[in-house]
C-alpha cells in the first residue's frame, strides 16, 4: 500500500527547541531548534520511507478559532526571538532534505494533516502522522496512524484506546470534556482523562451525555450541566478540519508530494554555516564522491547538484535549421523532443521538436505555433522533409524521455523514428522502480535541477492554453530544456547502470527492446464491435432497474443506492443490521468489505454489490469502449505502459484493458467485443500456473520439481502430499484448498488469510501450512532464505536480475514488516513472470518479422498474450506459438503456453 508521511512540523521545532539548549554557530546564531529539527528529520527520513511526504507548519495569523472563541490560545507567550531566528533554516533544511513544505494562512498546521490524511484515505494510501500533538489521535483510523518520533511511540487505533481509554472517534468529545490547557479551550470543570473516558464508556458520544446530564450526580453532573452551552464551542475549537482548500498549493493533489531528492550543495551550506561538523564531512564526501555503489531506497539520492551554463535557442532561418543538421548528423547521439497538440500518442499532431547534442546546450524548433503572437516558423512540410532522412536513420542514434509517444506523434506525420539507443523513462525506471519516473522528478534527484514546469508555460485548469499558443521565447525555454535535461540525465544514468551490470542488461535486452514491440501493439489496435456492446449496455441497463426495484422492496421504500447516508440509514436505523466497521468520522461504514461481510447473511446488501458492480460495468466499458474508437482506424487503441507497476509488470490506459472483470458473466460478455476482422481468429496464449512454475525454480523443491517434470496436475499433487492421499484419491474439496494453499503462499497469506478464505478455523488452517511445508520444505528455505537477504540487502531480484526494493523490511513497526517479507517472497515471482512474458512478446515479434507473417501482437494481459491471425496461417501460429513462449528461458521446470482460438477473445480465452 502507498504511503504518506505527514511531519508535523510546528510540534516538532518547539519539542526540538526545549529539548537542546545552548547551542549556537560561531557567530552566535542559536541553533538548538535547527539541530533537533534536522536531526530528527534525518531519523525520520532514514527509518520511515514513503512515496508522499509533507513538512506542515503553522501559517502566521489569526485562524478560523479565533473568529469563533476570542481567547482561543490567549495563554500562549510569544514565540521566543532564539527560536523565531532559526524558523527560516530550518524551513531551508527541509526543503534541502527533498520534503515539501506546507503552510496555509487561516488553518492550523493540524487541519492541514486531517485533510491530507482524509484524501490519501480515500485514494486507498496509508498515512503516518509524525507528532507529539494528542488532538490528532482523533484522526486515527485503519489507513493512518501516529509515529512519535521522538518518544517511539505509535498510536493506531488501538494504541488511542491503551493510552486513552477511549476510541479514536472518541477524541473529539474526550477533549471536548476535559478542554485543553495549552491552547485555552476549557472543557467541564473537575472532569479529567478519568471521567471523561468512564461518561463515554458508558454513554458513547458527547451527544448522549448531554442528553443524559439531568441522571449525572454529584459536582461534576452540576458542573456538566452548567457547561452545555459551553460544549459546542468546545467541540468546534477541538475538531480538526479536514476539508482545507489546498487546490491552490497541491494542483496535482497527493503526487505534488512525492519525495524529492536531496541537494547536497543547499545541505553542505547550510551545515557549514551553522557549523554541525559531523554533518559537513557526510556533504562534502557526498559531494566528493557523488553516487558510488547502490543507492538505498529508503533514503533521496544523494546525487549532488549540477549547474551548468545554458545556451539555448530558437531554429527560426534556413541558415539555422542548415547548422543544426550538420551538428544532428555529426553527433555520437542526440536527445529529441517534440511539443504536440494532444497527449492521445494516436491523435497527437507536432507543434514543434527540441534536440541537444552536448549538455547545456539545445535548440527548439517552433512549427505549428499560432495566434496573436505567432512566431517566425520555417514552412512545416518542407522542414519535416528535410529532418526526415536523420530521424529514420539507424545510424544515428537518439535518445529521450518516453520515446514511444514521440515515435507514435513522427508516425503520425509519415516518419518512422529509428536509431532509438536510449530512454531514460525506463533507466530510470529499472534502476529503482519504486520511484517516480517523469523527467521533473529525475532532474531534482539526479541532478539536482528544478526544471520549468508546463504550467508555467501553459497555465493550469480551464485557462490552459495549449502549447501551440505559446510563445516563441518561453516554449524555447521550455522545450529546450527538455532536450537538454533528457541528455544529461542519460549520461547520469548510464554510470549508475553501469555500477549494476544485471540491471544494465536487463535494460538493454528487455526494457529497451520490448518498448518498440509495446509501440507496434499500440499502432495495431484491436477490432471492436461496438454495436455489441450498446446492446449489452442496454441489457445492463435493464438489469440495474431490476435490482433497483429489488432494493426498494427489501428497504420497504426508495433511497438513493449511491448514497452511504441512505444507505446507512436504511441497514442500521431502519432494517438494524450489525455495524461491521466505522468511518473516520464514527459513522457506521457502508464501504464494499462492509457490503462483503453483510451479504453472507442479509439480501439487501448481496443486491447493492451486484448494482455496484454492473453501474461500474456499464459506465467504464460498455458505454465508454464505443467513444474510444479511433474513427480513422475503426480500433481501440491502448497505451501500455512500462514503468508504473514496481514489480516490472505492463499496465495499460485510455483504455484500461487488463482489468476487464473475467469472473462474472456481464465481465467476460465484454471480451466478446473484442472480435477478429474477416478472414481472421483471435488467438489467445497464456503461461499455464507461471508463478508456481518460478517458486519450484527458485526454491528448488523436490516434490515441486517432480510435479512439474511429470506434468501433474500441480494442485491435485499439493493436495496429495498434504492430505497424504494418492492423487487419484483427492477429492474436490481437497484439491480447492490445495489450489488456495499453493496461491496463498506465494502471496504471503497467513493461518488467518487461509482460515478466512477457506471459510475454516485458525488452527486447521495452521495444520494445513504446517504440512506443506512439511511436504515442500524447499520452499519453506527457499521462503526464509528469502526473507533474510532481503533484510540484509535491502531488496530481492527476480531470475533475470530485476530489482525489487523493500524500504521497510527493517521497519520497527511489526505490521509493516511483516507486509515487506510478504513482498520479499510474491515480488521475485510475479516480477520474473512480467519478465517472462516480456521476453514472450520480444520472441514473438521477432518470429513475426522474421518469417514475415501477416499475424499481429495486439493485446498483453499479465500472463498472456493475444493475437489477430490470418485464416491462412492458424494452424502454423496455433503449433508454433507455444513452442515459441515456452523457448523463451530455461528454468529448471518446463514453460508451457495454452492457446485457445476464436472469433472473440472470450471465445478465445
Amino acid at each position: 500500500m502507498p504511503k504518506l508521511l505527514l511531519i508535523d512540523g510546528s510540534s516538532y521545532l518547539y519539542r526540538a527547541f526545549h529539548a537542546i539548549r545552548e547551542l549556537s554557530a560561531p557567530d552566535g546564531t542559536p541553533t538548538n531548534a535547527l539541530y533537533g529539527f534536522v536531526n530528527m528529520l534525518r531519523k525520520l527520513r532514514q527509518t520511515t520511507p514513503a512515496d508522499y511526504i509533507a513538512c506542515v507548519f503553522d501559517a502566521k495569523g489569526k485562524t478560523f478559532r479565533d473568529d469563533i472563541y476570542a481567547d482561543y490560545k490567549a495563554n500562549r507567550p510569544p514565540m521566543p526571538d532564539e527560536l523565531r531566528v532559526q524558523i527560516e533554516p530550518i524551513h531551508a533544511a527541509v526543503r534541502a532534505f527533498g520534503v515539501p513544505i506546507l503552510c496555509i494562512e487561516g488553518v492550523e498546521a493540524d487541519d492541514v494533516i486531517g485533510t491530507l490524511a482524509m484524501m490519501a484515505c480515500e485514494h486507498g494510501i496509508e498515512t503516518i502522522m509524525s507528532t507529539g500533538d494528542k488532538d490528532m489521535a482523533q484522526l486515527v483510523n485503519d489507513c493512518v496512524r501516529i509515529e512519535n518520533s521522538m518518544t517511539e511511540e505509535v498510536l493506531d487505533i488501538e494504541g488511542v484506546f491503551a493510552k486513552f481509554n477511549v476510541r479514536p472517534d472518541q477524541i473529539v468529545d474526550y477533549l471536548s470534556l476535559i478542554g485543553d490547557t495549552v491552547d485555552n479551550v476549557p472543557g467541564v470543570p473537575k472532569v479529567g482523562p478519568k471521567t471523561a473516558a468512564k461518561w463515554l464508556a458508558e454513554y458513547d458520544s458527547l451527544d448522549n451525555i448531554v442528553a443524559n446530564a439531568d441522571k449525572i450526580g454529584g459536582v461534576v453532573g452540576e458542573n456538566l450541566r452548567n457547561a452545555l452551552g459551553w460544549l459546542p464551542t468546545a467541540k468546534a475549537l477541538v475538531t480538526i478540519k479536514c476539508d482545507v482548500d489546498l487546490s491552490k498549493e497541491l494542483p496535482g493533489a497527493l503526487p505534488d508530494l512525492a519525495p524529492r531528492a536531496a541537494n547536497w550543495v543547499e545541505l553542505e551550506a547550510l551545515f557549514r554555516r551553522y557549523n554541525f561538523r559531523t554533518w559537513l564531512r557526510e556533504a562534502e564526501e557526498k559531494l566528493a564522491s557523488g553516487v558510488v555503489g547502490e543507492v538505498d531506497p529508503a533514503v533521496v539520492s544523494d546525487q549532488p547538484a549540477s549547474k551548468l551554463e545554458r545556451h539555448y535557442e530558437a531554429i527560426q532561418t534556413p541558415e539555422q535549421l542548415t547548422a543544426w543538421i550538420e551538428k544532428l548528423n555529426a553527433a555520437d547521439v542526440v536527445a529529441v523532443d517534440t511539443e504536440t497538440t494532444s497527449l492521445d500518442p494516436m491523435q497527437a499532431r507536432i507543434v514543434g521538436m527540441s534536440f541537444s547534442v552536448t549538455p547545456g546546450e539545445a535548440a527548439y524548433l517552433p512549427l505549428a505555433h499560432r495566434g496573436p503572437d505567432t512566431p517566425v516558423q520555417l514552412p512545416f512540410d518542407a522542414t519535416l522533409a528535410l529532418l526526415k532522412p536523420w530521424l529514420e536513420s539507424d545510424t544515428h542514434k537518439k535518445l529521450g524521455q518516453n520515446l514511444k509517444y514521440d515515435q507514435h506523434v513522427f508516425t503520425n506525420h509519415g516518419i518512422t523514428l529509428r536509431g532509438i539507443s536510449d530512454d531514460t523513462l525506463l533507466m530510470s525506471y529499472v534502476l529503482a522502480s519504486h520511484e517516480r519516473h517523469n523527467m521533473d522528478d529525475q532532474a531534482e534527484r539526479e541532478l539536482g535541477e528544478t526544471t520549468i514546469k508546463y504550467e508555467d508555460v501553459c497555465g493550469k485548469g480551464a485557462k490552459q492554453i495549449g502549447f501551440d499558443e505559446v510563445g516563441v521565447e518561453a516554449a524555447t525555454a521550455y522545450a529546450a530544456e527538455d532536450a537538454d535535461i533528457t541528455l544529461r540525465l542519460a549520461h547520469a544514468l548510464h554510470e549508475r547502470l553501469a555500477q549494476v551490470p544485471s540491471l544494465d542488461k536487463l535494460y538493454k535486452t528487455i526494457e529497451l527492446p520490448v518498448r518498440e514491440v509495446l509501440f507496434k501493439m499500440e499502432r495495431n489496435g484491436i477490432l471492436l464491435d461496438g454495436p455489441k456492446l450498446n446492446k449489452q449496455s442496454h441489457e445492463i441497463g435493464l438489469r440495474l432497474l431490476e435490482l433497483e426495484q429489488e432494493a426498494y422492496k427489501l428497504a420497504g421504500q426508495p433511497f438513493n443506492l449511491g448514497s452511504p447516508k441512505q444507505i446507512g440509514e436504511i441497514f442500521f436505523e431502519q432494517l438494524k443490521l450489525p455495524v461491521v466497521k466505522k468511518t473516520p468520522k464514527g459513522a457506521p461504514s457502508t464501504d464494499e468489505d462492509v457490503l462483503q461481510e453483510l451479504a453472507k447473511d442479509f439480501p439487501l446488501p448481496k443486491v447493492l454489490l451486484e448494482h455496484r458492480s454492473l453501474s461500474k460495468l456499464k459506465s467504464t466499458y460498455t458505454d465508454k469502449l464505443p467513444l474510444m474508437v479511433n474513427p480513422a482506424t475503426g480500433r481501440v487503441h491502448t497505451s501500455f505502459n512500462q514503468t508504473v507497476a514496481v514489480t516490472g509488470r505492463l499496465s495499460s490506459t485510455d483504455p484500461n484493458l487488463q482489468n476487464i472483470p473475467v469472473r462474472t458473466a456481464e465481465g467476460r460478455k465484454i471480451r466478446e467485443a473484442f472480435v477478429a476482422p474477416a478472414g481472421h481468429k483471435i488467438v489467445s496464449a497464456d503461461y499455464s500456473q507461471i508463478e508456481l512454475r518460478i517458486m519450484a525454480h527458485l526454491s528448488g523443491d523436490a516434490a515441486l520439481l517432480k510435479a512439474f517434470a511429470e506434468g501433474e496436475d500441480i494442485h491435485r499433487a499439493t493436495a496429495a502430499e498434504v492430505f497424504g492421499v494418492t492423487p487419484l484419491e483427492v477429492s474436490s474439496e481437497q484439491r480447492r484448498y490445495a489450489k488456495t494453499i499453493n496461491f496463498g503462499l506465494i502471496y504471503g497469506m497467513s493461518a488467518f488469510g487461509l482460515a478466512q478464505s477457506l471459510e475454516i478455523e485458525r488452527s486447521a488452517a495452521q495444520n494445513y501450512i504446517d504440512r506443506y511445508f512439511g511436504r515442500f520444505p524447499g520452499v519453506a528455505a527457499y521462503m526464509e532464505r528469502t526473507r533474510a537477504e532481503a533484510r540484509r540487502v535491502g531488496f530481492v531480484e527476480t531470475v533475470f536480475g530485476r530489482r525489487l526494493w523493500l524500504p521497510e523490511i527493517k521497519a520497527a513497526n511489526p505490521m509493516r514488516r511483516a507486509g515487506a517479507e510478504r513482498a520479499a517472497i510474491n515480488a521475485p515471482m510475479q516480477g520474473t513472470a512480467a519478465d517472462l512474458i516480456k521476453l514472450a512478446m520480444l520472441a514473438v515479434q521477432d518470429w513475426i518479422e522474421r518469417d514475415k507473417l501477416a499475424s499481429k501482437l495486439v493485446l498483453q494481459v499479465h500472463d498472456e498474450l493475444v493475437l489477430e491471425v490470418p485464416d491462412a496461417e492458424l494452424e502454423l501460429v496455433r503449433t508454433t506459438l507455444p513452442r515459441v513462449m515456452a523457448e523463451v528461458a530455461k528454468l529448471k521446470v518446463p514453460l508451457v503456453a495454452d492457446t485457445g482460438v476464436g472469433l472473440s477473445w472470450e471465445e478465445a480465452h
